[in-house]
Order: structure tokens, then sequence, then C-alpha cells
């Protein structure tokens, strides 16, 4: 029996791709969708392809009250944690592209999600070289003592800094070594140009370029004594390095209890 989906965001820059490639999948099927600004449509019209007879919910609500498997919310972050909160109540385990999620939030849908006994997998990108990128920024931070990320998105993009960012700081701000930098708490001038303090207990700074040309790019900075090391990840235009993570989430988030962050958690055997 195919693995049934209920996708929120469906008319979103992701959500189209992976309706898309949700009717490709022979163990896949897209059971609803939600998107309050195209309810009523065909979910196939919606994101440019042949209908396939599954009408776009107004609300997730709507959407839950069809049989369904797994949740893939692609949303806005205001709305994320309540459509999280919501599908586990309703017994389905749930797949956050969407970031902004606070560390908080994060803690509140844990509990929920092991009270309800179904998994949530949750990452601030879900490409596989962004991935990669973390898992070797992590690796280089247990080595080399100093860590500080730049993160870049364009300029209509409106949490700050991006999930990948946020994710991989909280990430490493458990792993790094003390810093050898001067605290910012000892600065003058202007602290704000040291950029966001994230993660614990020892947090990363954090530096956000919000411009035109830019998709999103994460670059982490590690620095020792006359050396330097910097990994990057940049993505294109396209939302295609987001749904054969987003899809392989959904296929494996069955076998979770509770919350688990990144893609990496389910991407090794």
């Amino acid at each position: 029996m195919p693995l049934r989906i209920i996708l929120a965001g469906a008319t979103g820059w992701v959500g189209r791709a992976l309706v898309e490639a949700i009717a490709k999948a022979e163990d896949l099927e897209l059971a609803g969708a939600v998107s309050r600004s195209a309810a009523g449509r065909d979910a196939g019209e919606a994101a440019g392809i042949d209908p396939l007879g599954v009408t776009i919910s107004a609300t997730l609500e709507e959407a839950l009250g069809q049989p369904g498997d797994v949740v893939i919310d692609y949303t806005k972050p205001q709305v994320v944690k309540g459509h999280t909160i919501a599908a586990l109540t309703a017994g389905r385990h749930v797949v956050i592209g969407t970031s902004g999620l606070s560390a908080d939030d994060y803690a509140e849908i844990d509990a929920r999600a092991r009270e309800t006994g179904r998994g949530v997998l949750a990452a601030g990108n879900f490409s596989i070289t962004a991935t990669l990128l973390r898992r070797f920024a992590v690796e280089a931070a247990r080595y080399v003592p100093d860590v500080e990320i730049i993160d870049y998105a364009s300029p209509a993009k409106a949490d700050t800094p991006s999930g990948t960012a946020r994710e991989l700081a909280e990430l490493l701000g458990n792993t790094r070594q003390p810093a050898t930098s001067k605290p910012v708490a000892e600065l003058t001038g202007v602290r704000e140009t040291r950029g966001g303090a994230i993660g614990a207990p020892r947090p990363v700074q954090v530096h956000s370029l919000r411009m035109p040309s830019f998709v999103l790019s994460c670059e982490v900075v590690l620095g020792a004594d006359n050396e330097r090391l910097t990994i990057r990840h940049d993505a294109g235009a396209s939302a295609a390095p987001y749904v054969a993570g987003t899809l392989l989430a959904a296929r494996r988030v069955g076998s979770l209890v509770g919350l688990k962050r990144g893609l990496d958690a389910v991407m090794d055997p």
C-alpha cells in the first residue's frame, strides 16, 4: 500500500515540485493538499501537471479529515507549529520543511510527538549537499576552536537567520571547542556587528545577509592559528535539491518516535 501524504503548502515553491514528485512515485500517494490561495482546485492542475483527483483544502484541519500517514509542511513559520501539533494529535507523522521555529517550539513538538507515539523530522534544509555541509562542519568544529556562520538569502526571505544556519549553529553549539575570540560582551563599539549568538553551551555567531542575486547560501568559517577552513553550500533557483531529501524523510519518519533534527538522522542505514 502506498504511503499516503498530506502536503501543506502545495502551491509554494517546493510544494509544487513535491506534488509532481509524489505523483510519479510508485510507493507514494498524494492523499491531501493544503493551500489557502488555491482551495477548491485540483492539486495536480495547480502544480502545473495533469489533474490528480485531489482537491486542495483551505486548512490542514480540513485535509486531516482524509486518511493519511505523513504530513509534509512547507508553509509559514507562524503556522507550522500549530500544523504539527494538529497532525500529531490526528495520529500522523510529520516532516517539517518550514524554517523559523525556535528551540522552545521544537521542545514542545518533541513532547507532543512522544505523547502520541509519532515521529517528526525537521530540517532547515532537506538538500543532500546541505546535509553534507552540516556533517562536515560538525566534524571540523571538533578540532578547530573558532567557528562562525554567514547566512545568505534573497531580500524577500522573512526569517533570519535561515533555518539552515539556525539549525547548524544550534548543532555546533553542542560540539564546538571554546572560542579564542574576545567575548562579545567585552567588545566596544557596535556589538551588533558581531552577529547574533545562537546555540548552547558555546554559542556560534551568525551573520545574515539579505540581498538580490542570492537564493540560499550558508558558509561556515573555521579559524585556527595560521590557517582557515571555509565550507559553503549554495542553492540554485530550482526546488529540485529539496525534493529528494523531503521524500526520503517522509518514507522514514514512521520509524521515529519524537522529534529528530536534520536529514542526516535518517540518511544512514
